[in-house]
């Protein structure tokens, strides 16, 4: 995905401008994407950028005006970050807007300049009339800061290819980094798959003034939100209604049209409740399957009609099995590995909506920061694929992430989402300009003054979709909930929807170990039609049939059978079970085949400067 890349150094300038030019090239990997560089040898900071042409990052990072201070920026910010006295500030309402805001605030602001940033972002402020640089982030790292420290030299990078480009010593895989990503699916923390690569904390602000290691703040900790009191169930409902209708206007403002990514829940029907009048109006669209006509595709159509929008289904196609191997080595590239071979149709899927809207507006996180929803646990392992030596760390890991849990808000805003849920959206923002409203941070600083009954039921959204659009609250949700209904009808619609959502689940993605005997006959309830109303991706039916010899072939690999963690007589069984129905191992699949990627593509396969 786009970013920043940069070297601070006191080493020889044709060396850094060299190694830089290195790493912004290796993250240029679109025809779509603008770049640059601007290099300040006199302080010894070398730095670079790639963006999506014509976006805010763009803009911001290539101000033709240049004075004393440069800004390399990724990401978008949102109002309220104006600078009261500036004479930009009423200027820019669409994709340029506040493009020069930032370099006014920070003159006005100083360092703190940061901490008035509301958005997800990342930056590099070059100030050469005070001879300092400042690398930052937002307060949830979900705009990534790789890094790395050597001999007087930081390296730092949006993407780990970067680093691993310009840095040999560093292609190898770090052991606990794996161990995570084996239980959980995803590194935890600042720690990373590869070798001495770390991220930089949410809401960090680094400071280099000609020397290093620099000064190393945070300008932001949850805490400062944990500490608010707790309103009651009425008044939060209030505070979150006005004041998720006025902050949704930020993240339409565009000079370009705005694609809503649209399904049937209820994140996204709140976004339509509120939608404000728009010039160009925004579309809609809905991912979906080959054939199916989910709830997802249903709902959405009517939602948007309702709202005199046009609404597109964008399908996965045949092409996509068809070249399902490059999907995934793309999908590991791209996102370093944070996604992989259960999430190669994100890029597919994202790139058809590119054609449509270059802006995607999704519900994305709302269940996450308003309603307690979690996808975070250990991953259940066969534990004979792994190397036995290796399994000790694996339990250990699990240990220490369950022994640490933190509050409810805290846990999704600055844990889950930017560790376990970054892999997907590194994926869609490679291919357009990814905005979601529910981590803005007057949102997320609400949710926690959410009573615990408020975290734990739809009420509020239902509330705000009757009271901004009562015509969308009539409209049940893919899970059957509707404002002001709790008859004998609502309560049937509700059970149904639950029902084919878990057979939905059995049926996509699988019955636990020991109980695949029962698969055939929750396939044969297709037949009556209580199938595909909620999911359309069938990896483990792909896995079994049409990717079956990819399958086969890629377990039984030589290299992959030398991998240490892995225990190599293991594998081609593993394979053969799943494709022939023994037993469900698509989550051991899909591990094998993303670090074999891993190691193959980035570890392996990138040149050295």
């Amino acid at each position: 995905m786009p970013g920043i890349a940069g070297i601070i150094s006191d080493r020889p300038s044709d060396e850094c401008q060299r190694l830089v030019r290195a790493m912004i090239d290796c993250m240029r990997y679109e025809p779509f994407f603008a770049s640059g560089t601007c290099f300040v040898p006199e302080i010894g900071v070398y730095g670079g950028w790639v963006a999506h042409e014509e976006s805010f990052a763009a803009h911001q990072s290539a101000r033709v005006e240049r004075h004393d201070v440069d800004l390399l920026f990724s990401g978008e910010c949102f109002p309220p970050f104006q600078s009261l006295s500036s004479p930009a500030s009423s200027q820019h309402q669409g994709s340029n807007r506040g493009a020069d805001e930032l370099l006014y605030l920070y003159n006005e602001k100083g360092n703190s300049f940061v901490s008035q940033l509301n958005g997800l972002f990342s930056g590099l402020l070059i100030d050469r009339r005070r001879k300092r640089a400042l690398l930052f982030n937002d307060r949830y790292g979900i705009e990534r800061i790789y890094y790395y420290g050597k001999d007087g030299t930081l390296y730092f990078a949006s993407e780990a290819k970067a680093l691993l480009r310009v840095v040999p010593e560093l292609r190898a895989f770090d052991d606990e980094g794996v161990a995570q990503f084996l239980t959980f699916g995803c590194t935890l923390g600042e720690r990373t798959l590869f070798r001495n690569i770390q991220l930089l904390p949410g809401g960090s602000l680094w400071s280099f003034n000609g020397d290093l290691p620099g000064r190393k703040e945070q300008y932001f900790r949850p805490e400062e939100w944990e500490s608010q009191p707790v309103l009651s169930e009425e008044a939060f409902e209030l505070e979150f209604m006005e004041t998720f209708q006025r902050i949704l206007p930020r993240y339409l403002a565009s000079d370009f049209p705005i694609g809503i990514s649209l399904t049937g829940g209820l994140d996204t029907r709140m976004i339509m409740a509120c939608l404000p009048e728009l010039q160009p109006k925004p579309l809609c669209y809905t991912f979906s399957g080959l054939t199916e006509e989910t709830l997802d595709v249903r709902l959405a159509a009517r939602v948007a009609k309702v709202c005199g929008l046009d609404h597109h289904v964008l399908r996965i196609g045949t092409d996509f099995l068809e070249n399902y191997g490059h999907y995934v080595d793309r999908t590991v590239f791209i996102t370093d590995g944070c996604a992989g071979a259960l999430s190669a149709h994100e890029i597919y899927f994202n790139a058809q909506a590119r054609t449509l809207a270059r802006i995607r507006l999704t519900g994305n996180f709302g269940s996450e920061i308003l309603r307690n929803m979690s996808t975070f646990k250990a991953v259940k392992f066969s534990s004979a694929l792994i190397n036995k030596d290796f399994n000790e760390l694996l339990a250990s890991t699990v240990k220490k992430v369950l022994d640490n849990r933190v509050q409810s808000v805290t846990f999704s805003a600055f844990h889950e989402i930017p560790w376990n849920l970054f892999g997907t959206l590194a994926a869609g923002k490679s291919q357009l300009t990814f905005r979601t409203p529910y981590l803005d941070n007057e949102i997320v600083a609400l949710a926690y003054r959410a009573p615990a009954n408020s975290r734990q039921s739809p009420r509020s959204a239902l509330r705000l979709i009757n009271e901004s659009h009562p015509g969308l609250s009539k409209i049940p949700t893919d899970r059957g909930l509707i404002w002001g209904k709790n008859d004998l009808s609502h309560i049937m619609r509700r059970l149904f929807a639950e029902v084919t959502f878990k057979l939905d689940y059995f049926h996509k993605e699988g019955l636990p170990q020991g109980l695949a005997i029962f698969e055939p006959i929750i396939s044969s309830l297709s037949k009556v039609g209580l199938l595909d109303f909620h999911k359309f991706l069938s990896y483990r039916r792909w896995f079994r049939q049409q990717l079956s010899a990819y399958i086969s072939d890629k377990l039984s690999n030589a290299y992959i059978q030398r991998v240490p963690y892995w225990n190599p007589h293991i594998l081609n069984s593993i394979a053969a079970e799943h494709i022939y129905g023994k037993n469900n191992y698509i989550r051991e699949i899909h591990t094998v085949l993303t670090l074999e990627a891993i190691e193959r593509i980035l570890i392996k396969g990138l040149r050295g400067p």
